[in-house]
């Protein structure tokens, strides 16, 4: 007998397999070449890729394998149908991910992921973006599956119907067959611990170490380590909460007497410089995808000459970063100023939805109306629920537009023109009433829809990443005409900040000059014209925006009343990229990677990080504001007073 014969099946499946994610790195090879040949030993890609490629082929294949050694040639062949949907389906499955991979490879920097799930539960929107920006691609993607799906219909009984064998010859193999399997899983007979992602990092590019893997791979080992992403420590390291929580109370620039309540390990009382009879309005208008590299102001292309101009009227910051690359971790930081996690923002998960911290439901204590509008629907990435259970008092969406007098309605919802319009209608509505609103746009994004006639474009093609960052500045500048026409305006504080930048790539385990991004704080007692060009992160800027409210406020931020920071102290940042978590101070770079030892480097600009000594306190300090947050985030001890 051949062993060919006994498990040609098999051999088939791991041979077609083997040629789709080969080709594959071969083609993104080809395609991201002049980056990736700028990593030393790039070549690896290959030898570790068919590591990675073997080990989940062998996983894929124990079940067929075990039926064809166990049951006897009568048994399969009542069965035989199964193991052509089960290799078919699997096969397709991985061709499908790799022909969705160069695309999401060019959004993301990386290869599909968690986020590539995710977006699957909001159909409406993302089958939008991807016929009105993809097309082409998809257009192939379906020819090629087509193609397979006629070739395997023709030859699917000759590739993988099982082969009549006698009995006692596929029991004498099955230990065998066993055993390579096992070895093929778990690719190692010498360590305590099967191989997996982190075995394929071998440089400080995370897109060559992911071409490394196959796309099935990196999407199965995401919903694999769901288990994971609440036990912080199991990914990044041991820490006691007490050691972590004092870690993060060093850099909060809190004096130890204002810590307020030992059952809330953050909650602190901020005092304001001068209390006001009628404490200010406050505003934020969270721009979507707005990185620093498009806004003049910062250095960047000339997009934004209404957010430059404002710029005159209020406190630019001139050097904050993002804690993250998605509008959920945006509106953490802004929303709630709440550490990156270790696992999902806290927008989307179930023990934050009610009886978390957000300024809404603290503002909403001291007798604020409280609102969210917002341009598409408000329960995309779970927004909605998570602002109604947290302070939000009134949700203003898609559905609360008027489609006959809107100037523009695309795929994620109405225009921001038409947000700024409908959140000055609302805010005249209030009276003397004081309030609290979070507006959030959407016309910068994929696939950069806006109405005609309002800018000149930056591109001769219309919808482009550059002609939707001027619109958007646009409607910025059109909201601000309307607002200084109304009385509120000049009891208000007004914060303009990105969620993130649009595209987060580079060659570093952390793109550093990607979560570059602005904010500028306009209102009646923040200096005008005013610069801060010390390093910040994302979570300061709302315990820095507290500091001109008018009236002492006890809250459990982390973030750094910036104001109040000593020239002589360095600012730091939080950055999360994917699962690499970066903690800057100065010019120094901590990043942690799950289940590797810490990395640090010395910045010489924001793309040149140099490998210097470990500090291990300052890994400490990186740890903790992780652990910290995991453990806030469980014991539920990141809320309000009143909430308590």
């Amino acid at each position: 007998m051949k062993i060919n014969k006994f498990l040609k099946p098999i051999l088939n499946f791991f041979f077609i397999g083997l040629c789709i994610t080969t080709l594959s790195r071969l083609l993104l090879f080809v395609m991201f070449h002049k980056r990736v040949v700028q990593t030393p030993d790039y070549w690896m890609i290959f030898p570790i890729g068919l590591r990675m490629d073997l080990i989940v082929l062998s996983y894929i294949a124990f079940l067929p394998s075990l039926l064809l050694c166990v049951l006897p040639d009568n048994y399969l062949q009542k069965i035989k149908k199964f193991f052509t949907v089960y290799f078919l389906s699997f096969l397709f499955l991985m061709l499908f991910m790799e022909l969705a991979t160069f695309d999401f490879i060019k959004e993301y920097d990386t290869r599909p992921n968690k986020l590539f799930i995710d977006y699957l539960i909001y159909p409406k929107e993302v089958v939008g973006t991807l016929v009105k920006s993809y097309l082409g691609s998809l257009f192939f993607s379906f020819f090629v599956l087509s193609v397979a799906l006629w070739v395997s219909a023709k030859n699917a009984a000759k590739l993988f119907y099982p082969k009549f064998t006698m009995y006692r010859t596929k029991l004498v193999w099955f230990p065998l067959v066993a055993f390579l399997l096992f070895l093929g899983a778990r690719s190692s007979l010498v360590s305590k611990r099967p191989i997996n992602a982190s075995n394929a990092i071998f440089s400080t590019d995370q897109l060559t170490n992911n071409l490394g893997i196959n796309s099935l791979y990196t999407v199965g080992f995401a919903l694999y380590s769901l288990k994971n992403e609440d036990n912080a420590e199991k990914m990044y390291g041991k820490m006691d909460p007490n050691e972590a929580i004092s870690r993060v109370k060093k850099y909060m620039q809190v004096a130890n007497n204002a810590f307020t309540d030992p059952e809330l390990p953050l909650m602190h009382l901020q005092k304001t410089d001068s209390t006001l009879a009628r404490p200010y309005n406050v505003v934020v208008f969270l721009q979507e995808s707005l990185g620093a590299e498009y806004v003049g102001s910062l250095g960047g292309l000339p997009l934004t000459p209404s957010l430059d101009a404002l710029t005159q009227q209020g406190l630019l910051f001139t050097n904050i970063y993002a804690t993250g690359t998605r509008s959920v971790r945006g509106i953490e930081a802004v929303v709630t100023g709440f550490l990156p996690s270790a696992s999902e923002s806290v927008v989307k998960l179930s023990n934050s939805q009610t009886g978390f911290y957000t300024l809404a439901q603290n503002l909403k204590e001291k007798g604020y109306d409280t609102s969210f509008i917002y341009g598409g629907m408000a329960n995309f990435d779970n927004m909605a629920s998570f602002f109604n259970g947290n302070g939000f008092s009134k949700i203003i969406d898609e559905k609360d537009y008027d489609k006959d007098t809107a100037a523009f309605k695309g795929t994620w919802g109405y225009s921001d023109e038409d947000l700024a319009v409908k959140a000055n209608d609302y805010y005249k509505s209030k009276g003397d009433k004081p309030f609290f609103s979070l507006l959030f746009s959407t016309s910068n994004h994929e696939p950069f829809e806006f109405p005609d006639g309002r800018i000149a474009l930056y591109d001769k093609q219309k919808n482009t990443v550059h002609n939707a960052m001027k619109y958007a500045d646009f409607s910025i500048g059109k909201f601000f005409e309307m607002a200084k026409k109304e009385p509120y305006f000049k009891n208000t504080i007004f914060l303009i900040i990105a969620d993130h930048n649009t595209r987060t790539y580079g060659k570093n385990l952390v793109p550093i000059n990607k979560f570059h991004i602005p904010a500028l704080l306009i209102g009646p007692n923040v200096p005008k014209g005013m610069r801060y060009t010390k390093l910040c992160s994302q979570i300061d800027i709302a315990p820095t925006l507290f500091h001109f409210i008018g009236m002492d406020l006890q809250h459990p931020m982390p973030g750094i009343n910036l104001m109040k920071l000593p020239d002589a102290t360095p600012g730091r940042a939080i950055m999360q990229f994917h699962n690499n978590n970066a903690f800057r101070v100065g010019n120094q770079v901590v990043i942690l990677q799950p289940n590797k030892e810490p990395l640090q480097f010395k910045m010489q600009n924001d793309t040149v990080l140099e490998p210097t000594k470990l500090n291990t306190e300052m890994a400490k300090d990186a740890l903790g504001h992780i652990i910290t947050a995991s453990y806030l985030y469980k014991q539920r001890k990141y809320k309000t007073k009143q909430q308590k």
